[in-house]
């Protein structure tokens, strides 16, 4: 009875074992695909319970959940002879499990290594204009390169983005010293057409004034209140030239002239005014004592 008592316990023991070695959990987001005696079964294992045949079954899982790979670092040239060393990241998921298994040994191991030399091709082939500013057509392609081996082998890249490009620090002071003499350049343009714009302004305003001699007057006087409206010490008061003019002609001729000697030498001088005595007209005491 004892050995009877020990084989079926032996018995159900093994049972159990392989009742718990035969069943599998498949979470949502894998799919398994099963080998019988090393070959693929037809149909894919979705999310659940599955049970194996003991011993002669295998269950392989695939997660189907995008893959965010980062690319590492790669330095190359780009076509107009610039050293440049870009990074990237790939998004990419299992499109077919089965030859995500089958076809490849380790899609992720290859995906990485397209993924290296594919940035490599695509900076050689392009500018470094591009590299900065044209990334989204650089993505667009970067992507087409990865994704065409990589559907053989039942993976589908979602998307490929450049990450950073590092420049040379000489690269980087040549386009500091580039950007400045663009803003510089543009600066002077906007200064010259401003200009133009007020030299235009003002001949009209010439023209206007010129029609109008008032308004000239009345530009004249509110640039005195705005001169005042600074609290100055001193005010600059334009003076009209047609005032002096005017002046001029109002003003009387000078009196006539007398000749005088003066040191043995005779000349012209201004009459004296009345109520002056004129030096040069009363005769030496020496000389009045002679006569």
């Amino acid at each position: 009875m004892n050995v009877v008592y020990v084989l079926l316990l032996t018995a159900a023991g093994i049972g159990l074992f392989g009742l718990m070695s035969s069943v599998r959990v498949i979470t949502q987001y894998e799919r398994g695909v099963l080998f019988r005696f090393g070959r693929v079964r037809s149909g894919i294992r979705g999310p659940g319970l599955v049970l194996l045949m003991p011993i002669a079954d295998r269950l392989r899982k695939v997660s189907m959940q995008i893959i965010t790979m980062p690319v590492p670092a790669q330095d190359g040239i780009t076509r107009d002879n610039v050293t440049v060393r870009v990074d990237a990241v790939v998004f990419y998921k299992v499109s077919d499990p089965v030859r995500a298994i089958v076809d490849v040994e380790d899609y992720n191991a290859a995906v990485g290594q397209v993924a290296q030399t594919s940035l490599r091709s695509i900076i050689g082939k392009s500018d470094l204009d591009d590299l900065l500013s044209n990334r989204e057509r650089l993505n667009q392609g970067l992507e087409l390169m990865i994704d065409s081996p990589a559907l053989d082998w039942g993976v589908h890249i979602d998307r490929v983005e450049i990450k950073d490009v590092v420049l040379p620090e000489s690269m980087k002071r040549s386009m500091s010293r580039q950007a400045e003499a663009e803003r510089e350049r543009r600066a002077r343009i906007i200064t010259a057409d401003g200009e133009l714009q007020a030299s235009t302004k003002l001949a009209s305003a010439a023209e206007t004034m010129t029609e109008h001699p008032a308004a000239l007057q009345l530009r004249l006087l509110q640039t005195v209140v705005e001169v005042a409206a600074e609290k100055n010490s001193t005010l600059v008061l334009p003076f009209p030239v047609e005032l002096l003019r005017f002046l001029e002609r109002a003003t009387p001729p000078e009196g006539p002239r007398t000749p005088s000697v003066s040191n043995g030498r005779t000349g012209s001088r201004p009459a004296p005014a009345p109520g002056i005595l004129d030096v040069d007209q009363v005769a030496p005491v020496g000389a009045r004592a002679s006569c």
